[in-house]
């Protein structure tokens, strides 16, 4: 029974964790982020190196191995995506009149180098386990990709919970290539097939002809799979899910509030005319008072 249920725990460790300290650190002061990314990139190496010895390492401890660090090495793309490092050539919002495939192709070109990052990343591990008996770290970095990228086209399509406060401050021109609805054509696809998924795999996980090290690292892919039809269930029920993660977005900077010399400015309506005006400050001063909600005082 163990060879199912840590399994399981450490995987809904793996993911809660993970996500969170990834939104924890890409919502730092920006200056923060080299520092951040080249520790992360000290935990690429360890996890690739991890990848290739594990993959001949047929046993438990080696499947729970193999799997840590395939989902280091989705960490660091994901990363590196929410810090803006590496995204797409479209830094910009998507135009209001863009639809049908005008969309699509601005939405691609936002996020075009992150997708071949993906890609490169999933490349790097098949290279390196190739040939091996264990295969764990492919089939969990396979899952990942195919997850998010179904996940990402339910978004853009039209979902109810778009979950754009997880994106940081300079990400945020993101959002305006998402859609806003209660469902789309392709989620009863995805939540289909991924159901299907998760049921073939726990079968094969549960079988009783299967090894200590097949049941390990099937009940690995088994709920990674649920866990990703679980969020995109998330996607369209009407629950709060976000708040999983309202601990690790405590790094996010509150605004600044307005100085105590400054913030009696606010109480001003405008400061054209005189009977609005404070004693002391001339009409020149209106295009200042006029902008003063767009500005941030320490």
């Amino acid at each position: 029974m163990t060879q199912h249920v840590l399994p399981v725990v450490f995987t809904l460790i793996v993911w809660w964790v993970s996500t969170g300290v990834i939104l924890y650190l890409d919502n730092l002061p920006r200056r923060t982020y080299r520092t951040s990314m080249t520790a992360a990139t000290v935990v690429l190496a360890l996890a690739l190196y991890g990848v290739f010895a594990t993959s001949a390492d047929a046993t438990v401890g080696g499947a729970y191995g193999a799997f840590t660090c395939s989902v280091l090495v989705w960490g660091w793309v994901e990363m590196s995506f929410l810090m803006g490092i590496i995204t797409g050539p479209r830094e910009a919002p998507c135009p209001p009149g863009a639809k049908g495939w005008q969309r699509a192709g601005y939405a691609l070109q936002a996020i075009v180098y992150h997708e071949f990052a993906l890609i490169a990343g999933g490349v790097a591990v098949l290279l390196l386990t190739m040939g091996g008996e264990n295969q764990v770290a492919v089939w969990t970095y396979a899952i990942l990709w195919v997850m998010r990228q179904s996940a990402k086209l339910n978004v853009f399509l039209g979902v109810r919970n778009l979950s754009e406060e997880f994106l940081p401050p300079h990400l945020r021109y993101l959002q305006t290539y998402f859609r806003r609805a209660p469902m789309n054509a392709l989620f009863p696809v995805s939540v289909i097939a991924g159901t299907a998924a998760a049921w073939w795999s726990w079968t094969q996980a549960l079988a009783p002809s299967a090894s200590a090290f097949d049941a390990t690292a099937l009940t690995f892919a088994a709920t990674l799979v649920t866990l990703g039809v679980l969020e995109h269930w998330f996607l369209v029920l009407p629950l709060p899910t976000s708040s999983l993660w309202n601990v690790y977005l405590r790094s996010r900077a509150a605004p600044s509030a307005p100085g105590p010399r400054l913030a009696w400015l606010y109480r001003w309506p405008c400061m054209r005319c005189c009977s609005c005006r404070p004693p002391g400050i001339s009409p020149r001063a209106g295009r200042t008072g006029r902008h003063l909600s767009t500005l941030s005082f320490n």
